[in-house]
């Protein structure tokens, strides 16, 4: 059994189990690996976890199907289900100071962040599945002459699912549970530089006295955990959340092995639309916020602004004010605005994109540097583009940091087709006092998600998700409850004759 692990953090002693999550126990992997998980504060160790490998994850999925062919769990009352996420949810409030400092520590987040979006998020989510729990509901029908036909929706069975570093927490708990309220279970894989909340909520989960083998957690690295996780035959449904290059390849490992449903939340490269009659001060906040929420490492950050030519200049010069207010360091010793990017990788990705704008002929007009020399903690400056062209490598890519574009245009029809002229659609924005446009625009923009006078603004009881390769299917909502569930139709003969 492997033995847990206490953290000193933020004045603050965390117990977190380093095990894998199999069959309701922590356990060590087979091939008896370790791995690390560093604070990007610092880029000093925080804990040791053990790492899985395939043989774990076909443990795991052996458990969770167990657990699913248990007809008390899958077809049982869906109150049960109903009552096991809200334990969960009042078992994470009663853990609040551990979980949020726990993230920040992992992440880099700032303890703002963590307190009023992650955290929150996190427990209504499981709130809100709660409530749907005995509320999956099939139709009948006596229109079909000479029958009575009715649907069931039944869970879909075991649920494969893979989370992303700059959520961790959120995702986690995203993914579960519409898993979870349907009746199906979960082999989860948690990023490997983000491993420890999902393994402290996994404590919680066997707390709140969970079946065995309803939820599973296999930590470690996506070529070994996530690719068998991805290909496995016994896996009936798999969802997963990170970049658009890696979705490809879990669409592929489905129609390599059993067409297993696939649900793919990938990248995006959102647009935000300033309008001449806009609110400049309330464009100019939420344009901060648009790229500085989780310093820009978040799917639908508004990475390229559009500002009409008629306020270019004005707008420039707030939003520049503004973002040179923003403080970066490290938020375990301070009220730092900005915290760490997640990983080293990630870091240098940045500065490469930032290189690459600049040698494409673009203008650093605030920002574009490293902020120390990366060995104590992978910082950026909050950096503003001017000067781009569309085709610029910084205006196609997702680059997930502090980097944003800003350009002009003169006209409602070139900007909406320059907003769309990107593989992503994920998330867009829109500012203007005008409804009427704010209704024709946003139902023009190619994206999953349309924000008007706001940017970085999701709720869990509503469907996100995005169009084009930004992703398959939705997640959040009554709708994602649909990704856990099968369609049966049942006819009974209500006086037809055989026709033979």
């Amino acid at each position: 059994m492997a033995q847990p692990t206490t953290l000193e953090i933020a004045g603050r002693k965390v117990s977190v189990p380093t095990g894998l999550f199999i069959n309701g126990e922590f356990v060590a992997g087979k091939a008896g690996k370790t791995f690390t998980s560093e604070d990007p504060g610092t880029g000093k160790t925080l804990a040791t976890v053990c790492e899985g490998m395939p043989e774990d994850v076909d443990l795991a999925v052996a458990a969770a199907r167990k657990a699913y062919e248990n007809e008390s769990w899958s077809a049982g009352n869906p109150a049960d289900r109903s009552a096991l996420l809200h334990k969960l949810a009042d078992l994470m409030e009663a853990n609040k100071d551990d979980i949020v400092a726990l993230e920040c520590a992992d992440t880099g987040k700032t303890y703002k962040q963590c307190s009023n979006l992650d955290f929150p998020g996190s427990v209504g989510t499981l709130r809100y599945y709660a409530g749907w729990a005995d509320k999956v509901l099939g139709q009948s029908s006596f229109n079909v002459p000479g029958t009575f036909s009715y649907t069931q929706r039944q869970p879909i069975g075991v649920c494969g699912q893979i989370i992303p570093w700059n959520f961790p927490l959120l995702m986690f708990i995203w993914k579960i549970c519409p898993a979870v309220a349907t009746g199906c279970t979960v082999v989860i894989k948690s990023a490997e530089t983000t491993p420890l909340t999902a393994l402290y909520c996994a404590n919680l989960i066997k707390e709140a006295d969970f079946p065995p083998g309803v939820i599973n957690l296999v930590s470690g690295f996506g070529k070994t955990v996530g690719s068998a996780i991805a290909h496995h035959m016994d896996i009936d449904k798999v969802a997963f959340t990170g970049s658009t290059v890696t979705g490809r390849s879990v669409l592929r490992a489905s129609a390599d092995s059993n067409l297993k449903k696939v649900t793919l939340e990938l990248g995006g490269k959102s647009p935000n639309i300033i309008f001449p009659d806009a609110d400049l001060e309330e464009a100019v906040e939420w344009s901060a916020w648009g790229i500085n929420m989780n310093f820009g490492q978040t799917c639908h950050a508004g990475t390229r602004i559009y500002v009409h030519e008629d306020i270019y200049d004005k707008f420039l010069d707030l939003y520049t004010a503004r973002m040179k207010k923003v403080t970066v360091g490290n938020p375990s010793t301070g009220e730092y605005d900005q915290g760490p990017q997640n990983s080293k990788l990630q870091y240098d990705k940045i500065l490469g994109y930032i290189k690459a704008g600049t040698d494409e002929g673009a203008k650093v007009h605030l920002g574009g540097n490293a902020v120390g020399s990366g060995k104590d903690g992978y910082f950026i400056e909050p950096t503003i583009f001017t000067d781009v062209k569309p085709d610029m490598k910084i205006m196609r890519e997702e680059i997930f940091g502090p980097v944003v574009a800003v350009s002009k245009f003169n006209s409602e029809e070139q900007v909406v087709a320059a907003a769309n002229k990107t593989t992503y659609g994920l998330a867009a924005g829109i500012f203007t006092k005008d409804y009427e446009r704010a209704v024709r625009v946003t139902s023009r923009l190619r994206a999953g998600t349309a924000w008007v006078n706001m940017y970085n603004f999701v709720h869990w009881s509503m469907p996100f998700g995005g169009y084009k390769e930004s992703g398959i299917g939705r997640e959040c909502g009554e709708v994602a409850l649909e990704n856990y569930t099968e369609v049966k139709t049942v006819y009974l003969n209500m006086g037809i004759k055989s026709p033979s």
